[in-house]
C-alpha cells in the first residue's frame, strides 16, 4: 500500500493487501509469536470491520485502536461484527474515559497509559473498575526506563494485569543505557520485577544528558550533581513520567534521542508505520 497517504476509508484493494500482509507475517513467524493489529484510531466503522475479517484467519492477539478513541454507537457495530479481541485506552483519561468501553462491552482489554489515564492512583482505580467486569488491563508504555519500571510495579499491583508493551531490547538498546545500575532483566518476554526503594529506578544522568532531544535543556536538574540522585529528585522524576502533564508543571527532560519506542507491531493503514 502506499505509504504517506492519509485515508480513514480502504479500498477493496487496500483491504486485500492488509490480508496478504499479515498472512506473510503469520507464516514468517509461525503460530507460536503473537502478532497484534494497531489501526491507530484512524479507520471509519465500514473499514475497521474490514480489516478484522481480513486479519482473523492469522488470530492476532488483538486490534488496537481501530476506531477513533470516542466511544460510538460505531464502536459496539465493531463489537457485533467481530470475535477477534478489541483493544483501546492509550489516548483516555480516568474512569470516566474508559466507563462507556467497559459497561458496554464494547472492548476485551483496556489500555492505559499511566501519564494519560490519572497516574499510578489514577489507573489503580481504572483497573479496579475494569476487574468488575473481568475485563484485563494490557499497560500502554512507550516511555523511558522511569515508565518501564513504573509500569513493571503498577503491573504487580492489580489483579486483572495482561501484558505491558515496552522500547526494551530495541536497537541501540537505548532504554537499557538510561540505567546507571540495576537494569531490567528481560528473559523469553518477561521482565523481572525491578528491586529497590520507590520505582527501583537508577537512572545515568551521563547518558540522559548527552541524548537531550534537540532543544530540551535540563533545566537545573543535574545542577550540583555529586555521583547520587537525591530523594527527591528521584521523585520529582517518577511524578513527572507517571502524571497527567496538565497537572505537573515541573518540566523534566524525558524525551532522548533514539529510535522511536512505536514499532511493536504492524499496522494496517497506508499512512502508519509503527
Amino acid at each position: 500500500m502506499p505509504s504517506g497517504v492519509f485515508a480513514n476509508t480502504l479500498t477493496t484493494a487496500q483491504l486485500r493487501d492488509v490480508r496478504v500482509g499479515y498472512e506473510s507475517v503469520r507464516e514468517a513467524v509461525g503460530d507460536d509469536i503473537d502478532v497484534a493489529v494497531h489501526c491507530h484510531g484512524e479507520l471509519d466503522t465500514p473499514s475497521a470491520i474490514g480489516v478484522a475479517k481480513a486479519v482473523e484467519p492469522m488470530n492476532p492477539l488483538w486490534i488496537e485502536d481501530p476506531l477513533n478513541p470516542v466511544f460510538s454507537e460505531g464502536r459496539m457495530e465493531l463489537r457485533r461484527s467481530t470475535n477477534l479481541r478489541l483493544l483501546t485506552g492509550e489516548k483516555m483519561e480516568l474512569v470516566r474515559g474508559f466507563r462507556p468501553f467497559l459497561d458496554n462491552g464494547a472492548v476485551d482489554v483496556i489500555h492505559p497509559d499511566l501519564c494519560f489515564s490519572g497516574g499510578i492512583t489514577g489507573t489503580k482505580k481504572l483497573a479496579d473498575y475494569a476487574a468488575l467486569s473481568r475485563t484485563p488491563v494490557a499497560l500502554h508504555n512507550v516511555g523511558g526506563l522511569v515508565m518501564t519500571y513504573a509500569n513493571a510495579q503498577f503491573a504487580v499491583s492489580i489483579q486483572n494485569f495482561f501484558k505491558c508493551e515496552s522500547a526494551l531490547a530495541h536497537p541501540g538498546r537505548y532504554v537499557e543505557a538510561m540505567a546507571a545500575s540495576n537494569p531490567p532483566q528481560v528473559s523469553k518476554g518477561e521482565m523481572t520485577l525491578p528491586k529497590g526503594v520507590g520505582l527501583a529506578v537508577d537512572l545515568n544522568p551521563d547518558f540522559l544528558k548527552k541524548n537531550l532531544a534537540p532543544g530540551e535543556q535540563n533545566e537545573g536538574l543535574w545542577e550540583g550533581y555529586d555521583g547520587e540522585w537525591s530523594h527527591a529528585s528521584r521523585q520529582l522524576i517518577a511524578l513527572a513520567e507517571a502524571t497527567p502533564p496538565q497537572k505537573f508543571s515541573w518540566r523534566v527532560p524525558r524525551r532522548v534521542s533514539g529510535p522511536s519506542a512505536k514499532c511493536t507491531c504492524i499496522s494496517p493503514l497506508p499512512t502508519s508505520i509503527c
